[in-house]
């Protein structure tokens, strides 16, 4: 039983048959030119040679390849697709035979068009020579372009994977240096406490328990609804309100129309929690934290104010936004004047994108 042919994959059989069809005009502006030859007259018969040679090498090579694999389906070839190349050998052999069919195939149907008899087949050995050498050449020449363009593209095929599956390592490794980076520095201000004032410690223990069921409740995602993010953030400023009391100020801004807007979990928790600790925590009053998102054309923008100035914080979510976004999203920061209470103002710029059922929310516990 003969194997069917494969189905076309990414247009690549129909963008050979155009790049013959190309070769074949260039070869008879080629022959017109040098030789004289009318080029209408030329052009038919070199498009219908070229023709014919890519339905031969190019449905040999399909033939080939599926029979020389058909007991190996799975097997990846590193330098091209597996599914389409059968070995030198047998493209050795496609070339040689479909070059000379697709030349005298080409000759039958370029005689048709014209209402012409060139009797190729009568014209003695010398003529039949050359002409299949004059087909062969280029049926080499185009096996040889076909099959680089196809290991070039294999190849930035399995770069780009391998790119994308080093990011979302990347991203995971961020993720698992975010919430322990949070949780111990709430540990060890619960210890403190404890020995301090211990109602305010179960107060907080109390906060952390709520912060972690909805933290670590639901499964790890790439993204999360906005409206997720802030109410982390809402369950975090509750934990430092109660170590830091009135001291800690905050307000939290958030269009009912943007909480569906897709984004990184814990994206804002580390602007937020080093905002406090190197900014609100060391003055004796205190301070006010705001966070607000709007809607600016196409991108989401999230501002914090205010943010840390550098560390550990801004590094991460710079990190991670360049990992998922690339130069589609940024990081800014711009100073406060004084009379405005001085500081530094985050903004967090990246495209709007809804939330889609391929990417589940993380799950919130109840209020």
């Amino acid at each position: 039983m003969v194997p069917a042919l494969p189905r076309l994959r990414d247009h690549r059989l129909l963008q050979r048959a155009l790049k013959s069809m190309l070769f074949g005009v260039a070869v008879a502006v080629f022959l017109s030119i040098v030789f004289g030859k009318t080029f209408w007259r030329t052009l038919v018969y070199s498009e219908c040679i070229s023709l014919g040679c890519w339905l031969f090498i190019d449905g040999g090579r399909a033939l080939a390849a599926r029979w020389v694999h058909r007991r190996r389906p799975d097997r990846a070839d590193p330098c091209g697709d597996d599914a389409e190349w059968p070995g030198w050998g047998w493209m050795s052999a496609c070339v040689l035979f479909g070059s000379i069919g697709g030349a005298l195939l080409g000759h039958a149907v370029a005689d048709a068009l014209l209402g012409a008899d060139s009797r190729v087949l009568d014209s003695g050995p010398d003529a039949l020579l050359a002409l299949m050498v004059i087909s062969l050449v280029p049926g080499i020449a185009a096996t040889w372009y076909f099959q680089a363009r196809s290991r070039l593209q294999a190849l930035q095929a399995n770069a780009e994977a391998a790119q994308r599956q080093a990011a979302e390592h990347q991203l995971r490794l961020l993720e698992s240096q975010l919430e322990p980076h949070m949780l111990f520095n709430t540990l060890a201000n619960l210890r403190v406490l404890i020995g301090l004032e211990p109602a305010r410690a179960q107060e907080m223990l109390d906060r952390l328990i709520a912060y972690l069921r909805a933290t670590l409740g639901g499964s790890r995602v790439a993204l999360h609804p906005l409206r997720a993010e802030f109410e982390r953030l809402a369950d975090y400023l509750a934990l430092m309100r109660v170590r830091m009391g009135h001291r800690l100020q905050e307000a939290l801004r958030l269009p009912g129309e943007l909480g569906g807007l897709a984004v990184p979990p814990l994206l804002l928790q580390p602007l937020v929690e080093n905002a406090i600790k190197h900014g609100l925590e060391a003055h004796v009053e205190g301070g006010r934290l705001e966070i607000e998102a709007v809607l600016d054309g196409g991108q989401l923008v999230l501002r914090a104010d205010p943010a840390p100035s550098g560390g550990f914080g801004l590094a991460q979510v710079r990190e991670r936004l360049a990992t998922l976004y690339g130069e589609a999203a940024s990081l800014e920061l711009c100073a406060v004047p004084a009379a405005e209470g001085g500081g530094t103002l985050a903004t967090v710029r990246l495209p709007a994108r809804p939330m889609t059922p391929a990417v589940p929310s993380t799950a919130t516990h109840p209020r």
